[in-house]
Parts: structure tokens; sequence; C-alpha cells
């Protein structure tokens, strides 16, 4: 028992909990917006997955930069490639949800339910993307 709850207290950060809040900020907009474009304005399902991930991009950008691994970038230099490599890692998870969607969306599974199946997958990637490549601490 001892273990569970050391193992818990390693995981469970301030920085892993606040990512977990404003991820969950961002998966509402990712699945609001995308319900509302595809189950109320009958738009094309791809075409809303696609407009509710740019969405989710930007807000998470947002909130990740200073709320979750306060950024340490301070010169134009280090905050463009601060943002460069954010979005570089995001355009990877895009395309990973994008062709996701993409293949889900062709099988009898309801579109939410492989929209959330492929959003938490996303988000797992989106926090080591972060952490590790985007917004690494200076040594």
């Amino acid at each position: 028992m001892e273990k569970v709850k050391k193992i818990t207290e390693k995981i469970l950060t301030k920085e892993v909990i606040l990512y977990i809040v404003f991820g969950l900020l961002t998966t509402v907009i990712n699945l609001g917006s995308f319900y509302v474009l595809n189950s109320i304005w009958k738009w094309n399902e791809n075409v809303s997955n696609l407009i509710a991930i740019i969405l989710a991009v930007l807000v998470a950008y947002l909130t990740n930069k200073d709320l979750v691994f306060h950024s340490e970038a301070s010169s134009i230099k280090e905050k463009l490639q601060e943002f460069f490599k954010f979005m570089l890692g995001r355009t990877f998870t895009m395309i990973v949800e994008f062709l996701g969607g993409f293949v889900l969306f062709q099988t009898p599974i309801p579109e939410m339910i492989s929209k959330v199946f492929i959003t938490v997958i996303v988000i797992i990637l989106n926090y080591f993307i972060s952490k590790f490549f985007a917004f690494h601490k200076k040594q």
C-alpha cells in the first residue's frame, strides 16, 4: 500500500494535475465544438473534427505555456522556438487524431465514442511532447 502511495504522489504532481484540468478544458472545447458542428449544424465529420482540433490546440498552447509548464522563454527567439516546437508536436498529434478519426468514422462505432477514444490517446501524447520537447526547463 505504501508503494502505491509513493507512486501516486510521484505521478500526481501539481504540473500533472494542472495539465489534467486544462486538458479537460481543451477536451470539452474539442468535443463540444465537434458535437455542435457535426451533430447540430450537420457539417461533415472530418471538417468538424479538423476545426475542433484547431480550436483545442490554440487553447492548449495558451494554458500550457504559462499555467502548466511555466515557460521560461524570455527572448523573442526563445518564445518563437517554443511556439514552433509546441505547434510541431501538436501538428503530429493532430495528424494522429485526424487519421484516427478518418479510420474510426468508417466503422460502426458511434462518432462521439470514436472521438473520445482518439482524444484520450492524443492527450497522453501531448503531455509528453509538451513536457519533454516544447516547454522543457532551462539547464
